[in-house]
């Protein structure tokens, strides 16, 4: 067997001297040489994972591409339907609903319920999946909400006719009888002196004058009722669907709570009862427990000529009779 050297140092001589290697020598250089390449192995596999993906990676890496791409696609077919549905529920709200006297939708029914997606964190791309999720609960409950809105649309439809018979559409004195002197809105009170809110228009006529229903109802008040502060001798008309009249100031009644009448039949008579200036009758339209402006349901009685005409007078801020 052939002999193996190896060099060692001598510090006596300060020169290299050959020597027989040992054993020991032996397997101290082989474990040298082993530990080495373990060494450089580990190196090289932490390096390739680093920065050489692995086949499997490579198809995660590839599907996670594919599902942001269907992500996003997804969020541009909502911005789609997002504006589609805003302009659906803007005509619910001013069309649909404007044309039945009915209120707009309440705007908490469109809103998504809370719910918890901290399940969907800790992952690639768990930004863009909750916000895509919180979209389309929010899609979803705006659609529920506008569903259930064309339900009732389409119920209202179908008691159009009734609707309309209710609606207080005409003037409740003859347009050739009276006259506008005082319009909705802020007026100086000939009486209490102060300006304050006008909730109806004065409409000035001779002592007596036939006052009229403006659309079919029952009578929920007649005569001198309580709560009506200074309106005197009144009639209240619960028309359904939302809307109620008051007539104010009257001489007389002709009508008594719980009766049913028409649209056009007489219920009383123009006075100057309650806290009044002169002879006149005080009109109010209520719906759904809010005072609006009569002059906009007089449609009925005027031409359209009459009707801005009207609608100038009602405007003009001057001192009311009541």
């Amino acid at each position: 067997m052939k002999k193996k050297y190896i060099y060692r140092f001598n510090p006596h001589t300060l020169s290299y001297e050959k020597v027989e290697a040992t054993l020991r020598d032996r397997l101290k250089r082989i474990s040298s040489t082993v530990l080495l390449g373990i060494v450089l192995g580990v190196i090289f596999t932490v390096l390739a994972f680093q920065l050489i993906d692995s086949p499997k990676e490579r198809m995660l890496e590839a599907d996670i591409s594919q599902y942001r791409r269907a992500l996003a696609s997804l969020n541009q077919s909502m911005d789609r339907c997002n504006r589609v549905l805003s302009d659906i529920e803007d005509r619910d709200s001013a069309v649909y609903r404007t044309i039945f006297g009915a209120s707009p939708v309440n705007e908490n029914k469109r809103r998504p319920v809370p719910q918890d997606y901290s399940k969907l964190e800790g992952r690639a791309c768990s930004k863009l999946i909750i916000s895509t999720k919180l979209r389309v609960d929010s899609l979803e409950q705006r659609l529920y909400a506008q569903s259930v809105s064309l339900d009732e649309i389409y119920k209202m439809a179908g008691t159009k006719e009734q609707r309309m018979a209710t609606m207080p559409a005409i003037m409740p004195i003859r347009k050739n009888q009276c006259k506008i002197v005082s319009g909705f809105g802020m007026r100086y009170h000939p009486i209490l002196h102060y300006r304050r809110m006008h909730t109806g228009i004065d409409l000035t006529a001779q002592l007596g004058t036939p006052v009229y229903a403006t659309g079919n109802g029952t009578v929920q008040l007649a005569g001198r009722g309580a709560n009506l502060g200074g309106y005197g001798v009144a009639v209240v008309l619960n028309h359904g669907y939302g809307f109620q009249t008051l007539y104010g100031h009257l001489s007389e009644v002709s009508v008594v709570p719980g009766q049913k009448v028409k649209r056009g039949d007489m219920i009383g008579r123009v006075g100057r009862s309650g806290l009044a200036s002169g002879y006149h009758l005080h009109y109010e339209v209520i719906q759904n427990g809010n005072k609006v402006n009569p002059v906009y349901f007089f449609f009925n009685d005027l031409t359209p000529e009459e009707y801005d005409e009207v609608l100038e007078t009602s405007s003009l801020e001057n001192q009311c009779l009541s």
